[in-house]
């Protein structure tokens, strides 16, 4: 064998090592993810808020609770999270929202919501539909133009 075949099996052996041990590693994320999934599911409780802000934030800047930020992993810390400051009793709390429900979350409007902890999980209008749920998507000016011409639209 020349160098150059050597060198391509070493390489060829090393990325599939790579490959088997990312498989495992995720197997036992996702096994952990399930876990704290099926935690929080049991804990959630239905609450009444007045949605005052929402941001997507870094950790250290959400003004959540020094424990919260401290048993967080290390590569969690840099990564923006979504953070809803809600009125809940007459208390001002701050909140880490599914990334799931965040858009349709009403700034300035009262919810009924689903909490576990410091974490929503669900969100339900009060008085009728949440009222980002019925909002058409808005057309771009192409599409407008498209609708102007008569032609129909690509999808």
């Amino acid at each position: 064998m020349s160098r150059i075949q050597i060198i391509f099996l070493i390489i060829i052996v090393i990325l599939v090592a790579i490959l088997i041990a990312l498989y495992f590693v995720g197997k036992r994320l996702q096994a952990r993810q399930a876990e704290s999934e099926v935690q929080i599911q049991s804990m959630k409780q239905p609450m009444t808020l007045l949605i005052i802000d929402k941001k997507r934030l870094k950790l250290k800047e959400s003004g959540l609770p020094d424990q919260v930020i401290q048993n967080t992993p290390w590569y969690a810390k840099r990564s923006k999270v979504p953070v809803v400051k809600a009125k809940a009793g007459p208390q001002i709390l701050n909140f880490i929202c599914d990334e799931k429900i965040f858009d349709s979350i009403p700034v300035k409007k009262q919810v009924k919501a689903m909490v576990s902890g410091i974490y929503i999980v669900e969100v339900k209008g009060i008085r009728g539909k949440l009222p980002t749920d019925g909002q058409p998507k808005k057309k771009s000016w192409i599409d407008k133009l498209q609708e102007k011409a008569g032609a129909k639209p690509v999808k």
